[in-house]
């Protein structure tokens, strides 16, 4: 059975059905900055590939929009973008302006060229419309250590919250490892889902060193949903309150103790519902996340 269809049959059971953010917030799973003690909540929204439409394309503007309503009207706040992506920063300038005061924004610096990295994270803040960012990243790693020091004057002036680092489809491990042991940092990104483990040590290091772990492709670029569809969804998951396999999936991440917030992007308000139900009702145990892992297997390889 498709996403779709799962969503429809449990809407119709009840067991899917979602309260408004406004009535629920108490119960929405959060997880704690370790710097700070902020939380947040623990499913955030990414916009890598599914934001990058250009601004005059009105239909896709529109369904961008209900994206946004939907996940912050539902609970969600915190949002993830890049200029690596194209138009999505732009795009979210338009969408956002309305409830930017309940978006925790995450951005990044992207380029080779340390010294230009002001002029992009200010062009960053233009486009998302905003004079303070939560938190920025330098993506992929890319001449972390020049960058770093300009986050951390930005920081002690007050343009950014939180500052980090970021890589992606389990790249520079080694490198990730050595940011961690010897560097003050807020905010790791990293991959992490249950088609690619190979971050399980570096989350472990990084909650021992107090920093937050935000997760990017939580399903494996949309592939593991995929062939999950052809997967029985297991009887563990109406115990977990999950009515589809992306609620499943993402409480199994976070049923990991050291990752704060995963960041699954879509262009559908319906699977957003989906994936901040995984906010709702309890995480799996160390049994039932096995139990999880076990159902799973088919679709892993």
């Amino acid at each position: 059975m498709r996403r779709r269809k799962l969503l429809q049959a449990a809407l119709v059971s009840g067991i899917g059905s979602t309260a408004r953010a406004s009535d629920t917030d108490a119960a929405l799973l959060t997880r704690t900055i370790p710097r700070t003690g902020e939380r947040i909540p623990a499913v955030g929204l990414g916009t890598w590939l599914t934001f990058d439409v250009p601004i005059d394309d009105a239909p896709a503007v529109a369904r961008r929009h209900a994206v946004v309503e939907r996940f912050l009207t539902d609970g969600g706040r915190v949002i993830d973008s890049s200029p690596m992506y194209g138009h999505a920063e732009a795009l979210l300038g338009e969408v956002l302006p309305r409830q930017a005061s309940r978006c925790f924004a995450v951005s990044k610096v992207w380029t080779p060229i340390a010294p230009y990295g002001p002029t992009q994270m200010r062009r960053s803040m233009a486009l998302w419309r905003r004079t303070r960012m939560d938190a920025l990243l330098v993506h992929n790693l890319l001449s972390w250590r020049g960058h770093l020091g300009t986050l951390r004057q930005w920081q002690a002036e007050g343009r950014v919250r939180y500052i980090g680092v970021s890589t992606s489809h389990g790249r520079a491990h080694d490198e990730m490892r050595e940011i961690l042991e010897r560097v003050r940092i807020d905010v790791m990104q990293i991959t992490y889902n249950p088609a690619d483990r190979s971050a399980e040590p570096l989350l472990d290091l990084a909650a021992a060193v107090g920093v937050a772990v935000m997760i990017n492709r939580p399903f494996d670029g949309g592939e593991l949903l995929e062939r999950l569809a052809r997967v029985p969804l297991p009887p563990i998951a109406a115990d977990l309150g999950c009515a589809s396999w992306a609620a499943l999936v993402l409480k199994w991440e976070l049923a990991h103790p050291a990752v704060t917030v995963a960041i699954p992007a879509t262009t559908n308000p319906e699977h957003v519902a989906q994936n901040l139900s995984a906010l709702r009702g309890p995480l799996p145990d160390a049994r039932q996340r096995d139990a999880i892992w076990r159902a799973m297997a088919p679709a892993l390889g």
